[in-house]
C-alpha cells in the first residue's frame, strides 16, 4: 500500500508535489483508531492537537525518562482548548482516554473520541476543541520532551476534586503567553 493510498487523500506522487509547496503548518499528521477518526478516515488517517487547561496531570518529565519524551494526562472541559498554533521543536502525541475533542489539522477538521490516537509531527497546525457539555481526558506525550515541564512550571495547577476554571482571568491569559513564548509556539490563523 503507497502512503498516498494510506492517507486516502490523493496519489503519493500529487500528494508529495503537494507537500512540497504547502506552508510546513498545512502538513498532515496521523489519527488511528479500529473504526478510524471519522466516517471520512477509515484505516490509519491523518490529524493533530493541544490545550491549556488547569487539570494537567504530569506522568514523567524529560529528566525522569532520559531525554526520551514527557507524559502528561490532561482534563479539557466544556469548550476548551487553545487557538490554532504549531511547535517547530516538538511532536505531539495524545491518546483520547474519555470523551472526544475536534481537531483542526492543517485546514481539515475532524473528531477524535475515546481510544484515539492522533500523533502531530513539528510545524502542523494544529488545534482541538471539546465542543461537548462535560469534560473530556487525554494523553499528552512530547518528544522530545520540554513542553511538559513548561506546564508543569507555569500552568495553574491542578487540584484533587477540582476542574479548570470555567472563565479564562488575565493570569491565565499571561501564564499562557509566558508558555507559548518559552514553547516556541507560533500562534496561527484558523483556515479560511
Amino acid at each position: 500500500m503507497r502512503l498516498g493510498e494510506i492517507a486516502g487523500r490523493i496519489p503519493l506522487g500529487d500528494q508529495a508535489e503537494a507537500e512540497a509547496h504547502a506552508p510546513p503548518w498545512r502538513r498532515m499528521s496521523i489519527c488511528t483508531r479500529g473504526a478510524g477518526c471519522s466516517p471520512e478516515h477509515r484505516e490509519a488517517k491523518e490529524a493533530t492537537a493541544m490545550n491549556v487547561t488547569r487539570a494537567r496531570r504530569p506522568k514523567a518529565t524529560g529528566a525522569q525518562t532520559n531525554g526520551g519524551m514527557g507524559f502528561i494526562e490532561a482534563t479539557v472541559p466544556a469548550g476548551g482548548g487553545p487557538v490554532p498554533h504549531a511547535h517547530p521543536e516538538q511532536e505531539e502525541t495524545f491518546y483520547i482516554l474519555d470523551g472526544e475533542l475536534e481537531f483542526l489539522d492543517g485546514d481539515h477538521l475532524f473528531t477524535a473520541v475515546a481510544g484515539d490516537f492522533v500523533h502531530i509531527p513539528r510545524g502542523v497546525r494544529h488545534r482541538f476543541k471539546n465542543k461537548a457539555s462535560h469534560a473530556a481526558r487525554m494523553i499528552f506525550i512530547f518528544t522530545p520532551p520540554g513542553l511538559e515541564q513548561i506546564f508543569v512550571d507555569h500552568a495553574l495547577p491542578a487540584r484533587p476534586g477540582e476542574g479548570p476554571p470555567s472563565v479564562i482571568d488575565d493570569d491565565q491569559l499571561a501564564r499562557f503567553d509566558i508558555m507559548a513564548g518559552l514553547a516556541k509556539s507560533i500562534i496561527l490563523p484558523e483556515p479560511s
